[in-house]
């Protein structure tokens, strides 16, 4: 007489002849929408309703008191073909570029750098990210300061290679102004280079160390190929993140001199609060806007990002 084969339910392990373990897995349940319910509130709440006040505004002329009257494509119009507002586009983009070509390989260098363990390295990794906790009105005063011509390092008591009206020569205020801003969110940008060159495995740079490899080529042949991801989130922040900076370029240079450094978002503030042109404003910030997720969108169309997999060893 043969016993009965005992059933094993659903989502519960048993065994097979020969001790096998035998799961039966349930399927997957999807998850509920009202799991994103906070999140969408929130963005709704926050930029989506903000945003359509903005795109709404910018059909309207409206000093900032009263009621807005409605003009239609008139602020648009007066925008678009505002050479202003190109050369300050133009501005942008140049920052945005520069931003991105000096940040990009300097965090790349010193995230890899720092993200061996050690006490002194974790020291020095302390003392660098202090700058993140400053805020950009605070690095603009005293680099303002510190580039003083009268008494500043940049005054006749300073070094000799530094005495120069940096903030007050048009050719030389857009440089300046990049490199305060890459010394203000390089730390940033470090971290997140630092975090993902720790997830790399240690096997690879070993196998690659037994055949033989130098430094330069284990970074270039391991390193770098497995900080893809990490290089695309890194760049979508800095190229996105360029179309915010108001307080630390209106705190320096306040726009000047001319139109040097006046970058959309200051061209913006000053066309609302300073010209009382609320509508045009709201049109300028309408742009922003879309310029922004434009690039947010396009990087990570071109980069594959939408795509990626992971790539921790064994998976």
């Amino acid at each position: 007489m043969t016993s009965p084969v005992p059933t094993v339910p659903a989502g519960a392990t048993g065994t097979r002849g020969g001790g096998v373990p035998v799961r039966r897995g349930r399927e997957r349940q999807p998850v509920s929408a009202w799991l994103l319910a906070p999140a969408l509130i929130l963005f709704g709440g926050f930029a989506l309703v903000p945003l359509g006040g903005a795109v709404a505004l910018s059909f309207t002329s409206w000093n900032g008191l009263g009621t807005p009257a409605w003009l239609g494509l008139d602020n648009w119009g007066a925008v678009l073909t505002d050479d202003v507002t190109w050369l300050t586009l133009g501005v942008t983009l140049k920052v945005m570029v520069g931003t991105w070509l000096v940040q990009t390989p300097l965090s790349l260098l010193l995230g890899v750098y720092l993200a061996p363990r050690g006490r002194w390295r974790a020291w020095m990794a302390a003392l660098y990210f202090v700058a993140l906790l400053l805020s950009s009105s605070a690095v603009a005063l005293v680099f303002k300061n510190l580039l003083d011509p009268n008494f500043g390092l940049a005054g006749p008591s300073g070094p000799a290679f530094l005495q120069h009206p940096w903030l007050g020569d048009p050719n030389t205020v857009l440089a300046a102004v990049i490199l305060i801003i890459a010394w203000h969110f390089v730390p940033l940008h470090t971290l997140l280079y630092q975090a993902g060159a720790r997830q790399i495995p240690g096997s690879l740079y070993e196998a690659a160390q037994l055949d033989g490899a130098g430094t330069v080529r284990r970074f270039f042949s391991i390193t770098l190929p497995q900080l893809r991801y990490t290089i695309v989130t890194s760049s979508t922040l800095m190229l996105v993140g360029s179309l915010t900076y108001f307080d630390l370029v209106f705190v320096l240079t306040a726009g000047g001199p001319g139109y040097a450094t006046r970058l959309l978002p200051l061209h913006m503030y000053l066309t609302g609060f300073t010209a009382t042109e609320m509508g045009r404003a709201s049109a300028i910030a309408t742009i922003l806007a879309v310029v922004g997720l434009c690039l947010s969108l396009g990087l990570t169309r071109l980069s594959g990002f939408s795509r990626m997999q992971s790539q921790q060893e064994g998976l």
